[in-house]
């Protein structure tokens, strides 16, 4: 098939697939403590969810990432990754990952690495437990530690995600260092989106720049710029005092819109050709509609023809640009 490549001339090869809303935290920036969520009615099933991934695979999706809420607390996913771990086989897909919370790696660690994943991407803000507790409400700093643990055990490459969050884990940032080089962990930081009805005094209160944290890195590590890209939206360095990659998505900052390879389908079969816009496509519809793919195909083209240049996130003195009602969880980490 022609591969898909959008209105800019940049070929989609990478596929972000929500498997559900629902998540056993309910980390502060992500979403309200007393969410509600989807009815399972509307959730795409496990079949649904693979034959879409085999659709776009098909289409020239190179990399996927399941993502969601929180992947590993869908009932049965594990069927999903070994039915998809064929594509990794036949050489169809070159990388099939995951981000999770870390809660449930203790548990399926082992089995994901037999699929096939060789990287899981941990969401991880702090190392302090109450901390922890603050920031995710439900989550128990322990049971994160023993997975990343247990994901280490199976073989599998750990890179711990950070949002950066002023007033919380500033004070943090040489610990965090230190702990993923002793461990062995890339770390990435991420600006906080304004996304969710969380109100733009939170927004703007949580707002740290990487701009300033990575001047304060340099304050104690010479920093040495990377030219590799992985095919998602993080710019790299190497830190030449401990030898380990951190990177930088700086959403806020510096637009990576330029380079924009991926699209994210929710748990639901929405497709956002761009997380920072409102515009979707549904692709449950057409997936239903029959069982050959003809209809579903023409759906994601369509959609890919309306993916935008890229996205207006801003943050002002006073004012919080370009926001986005739905939160991470509905639209997939």
């Amino acid at each position: 098939m022609t591969p898909l490549v959008d209105p800019f001339g940049r070929a989609i090869s990478y596929l972000r697939l929500s498997v559900t809303d629902r998540c056993d935290f309910r980390c502060t920036y992500c979403m309200a403590e007393h969410m509600q969520f989807l009815p399972k009615r509307d959730l795409l099933t496990l079949e649904e969810l693979e034959r879409l991934s085999s659709a776009f695979i098909g289409l020239g999706a190179r990399r996927l990432r399941i993502t969601g809420g929180e992947p590993l607390v869908r009932k049965g996913i594990m069927t999903l990754f070994r039915s998809l771990s064929r594509h990794l086989a036949t050489g169809a897909l070159d990388e099939l990952t995951v981000t999770t919370n870390g809660s449930q790696l203790a548990r399926y660690a082992a089995e994901l690495a037999e699929c096939g994943v060789r990287r899981v991407n941990v969401s991880l803000d702090t190392l302090d437990a109450k901390k922890f507790a603050e920031i995710t409400r439900w989550g128990h700093l322990p049971q994160v530690l023993d997975g990343i643990a247990a994901a280490k055990a199976a073989g599998l490459s750990v890179k711990i995600n950070a949002v950066a969050l002023k007033g919380f884990n500033e004070d943090e940032l040489f610990t965090l260092i230190e702990w993923c080089a002793a461990e062995g962990h890339d770390l990435t930081f991420i600006e906080v989106m304004p996304m969710g009805e969380f109100g733009e005094a939170v927004r703007l209160d949580q707002y740290w720049p990487l701009s300033d944290l990575r001047a304060r890195l340099a304050t104690r590590y010479t920093i040495n710029a990377l030219s590799e890209r992985t095919g998602g939206p993080a710019s790299y360095v190497r830190l030449a005092e401990t030898g380990q990659k951190i990177g930088f998505i700086t959403p806020l900052t510096h637009n990576f819109c330029e380079s924009c390879n991926r699209v994210r389908v929710t748990c639901t079969g929405e497709m956002f050709m761009c997380l920072g816009q409102e515009d979707m496509a549904d692709l449950r519809a057409p997936l239903r509609a029959d069982t050959d793919d003809t209809l579903l195909v023409a759906a994601i083209r369509a959609a890919i023809a309306r993916k935008p240049k890229g996205h207006d996130f801003d943050y002002s003195r006073a004012h919080v640009g370009g926001a986005i009602s739905r939160t991470m969880s509905h639209t997939g980490g």
